[in-house]
């Protein structure tokens, strides 16, 4: 595997591979040795496992680290743990009787992970009351990607127990968001899980995109359901923030849209459209982004309202939820 890593990173004339280790002890002398601008850490290692190697090296040293993981169940498990401890992304381990191909992106990951901002892990602020007395007018619709495991994690702490119908795309394989989802739901008060077609928004409830061949829509025929739509990548993802946002155009004034980190612009024109025909939105603060790209280009594009660190981004999103609606800006 390390040889097939190096074999792919040598084509990218932007990367150089500057060492190997085939174990925690070899990579941490390595790390030491070479100060590193990016690693990939196999979830699978001897002697000490790539999660409680992640622990001690974004505590000592904080890192870019690219995971690469088995998309086997406990694989997807171990991976979602991974990025939440600070890992910027994951990409699938070759299968067997597959090649390199499937290996594809997996320098301009670690290009792209290289710009990221990582420090050492704050502590997740305790959840808040179970219930909350204000009266929420609005959906919440938030959209991540690179880094936004972590930043979906805190934002949903601050969310109570009857918080508004909230959907969530985040960009990643279908077997780690059914994994995101089942770390998600005993972690916070609202119920979450991977969205189903037909579901109704309800009060309480937290819906992750399931992707695999689907993006999450907002079916605004009658009362507010959720659309499975199994079409072409939109933005260059599926399940994609621009496909959710743009579906929930004709009830704009009831919409709150929160866009975390993330490489790329997804999110970010859908965002913009959805601003101008009455919703209010927020973005995730430069200095508390992983990867401060998709917020960044809404920003740009005029599509935020209101900047959050992650810390505060829930209430955020919780206090623009309260106020009424508002008249469509220009």
């Amino acid at each position: 595997m390390r040889r097939l890593i190096r074999a792919i990173l040598e084509t990218e004339p932007r990367l150089s591979v500057v060492a190997e280790a085939g174990t925690a002890r070899e990579a941490r002398d390595a790390v030491n040795r070479y100060r590193p601008d990016v690693m990939t850490l196999d979830v699978e290692m001897p002697n000490m496992s790539g999660l409680e190697f992640l622990q001690r090296l974004m505590r000592h040293r904080p890192m870019p680290v690219v995971m690469v993981s088995t998309l086997t169940q406990r694989g997807s498990d171990i991976a979602i743990e991974a990025m939440a401890l600070g890992a910027v992304d994951c990409v699938e381990k070759p299968r067997a009787g597959g090649g390199a191909d499937e290996f594809a992106k997996l320098a301009q990951t670690i290009v792209l992970a290289a710009g990221a901002r990582v420090g050492a892990r704050r502590p997740v602020r305790p959840e808040t009351v179970p219930r909350d007395d204000r009266q929420f007018r609005r959906i919440c619709l938030i959209g991540g990607s690179t880094g936004a495991v972590d930043a979906i994690e805190r934002t949903l702490r601050a969310f109570p127990a009857n918080c508004p119908p909230t959907l969530i795309t985040q960009h990643m394989p279908e077997p780690f968001l059914v994994s995101f989802a089942a770390r998600l739901d005993p972690l916070v008060r609202p119920r979450v899980r991977i969205a189903g077609d037909g579901d109704l928004l309800r009060a309480g409830e937290v819906l992750i995109a399931p992707g695999g061949p689907f993006h999450l829509n907002v079916d605004t025929g009658g009362p507010l359901r959720t659309r499975l739509l199994a079409a072409p990548p939109v933005s260059g993802h599926r399940p994609s923030v621009d496909a959710m946002f743009l579906s929930a155009g004709a009830i704009a004034p009831k919409v709150v849209a929160g866009i975390l980190t993330g490489m790329g612009r997804d999110g970010a024109e859908g965002m913009r459209l959805l601003r101008q025909a009455g919703a209010r939105t927020v973005g995730q603060s430069k200095e508390s982004c992983v990867v401060f790209g998709m917020p960044r280009v809404a920003g740009e594009l005029g599509g935020v309202e209101r900047w959050a660190d992650i810390e505060e981004f829930g209430e955020a999103m919780l206090d623009l939820a309260t106020t009424p609606a508002r008249a469509k800006t220009r």
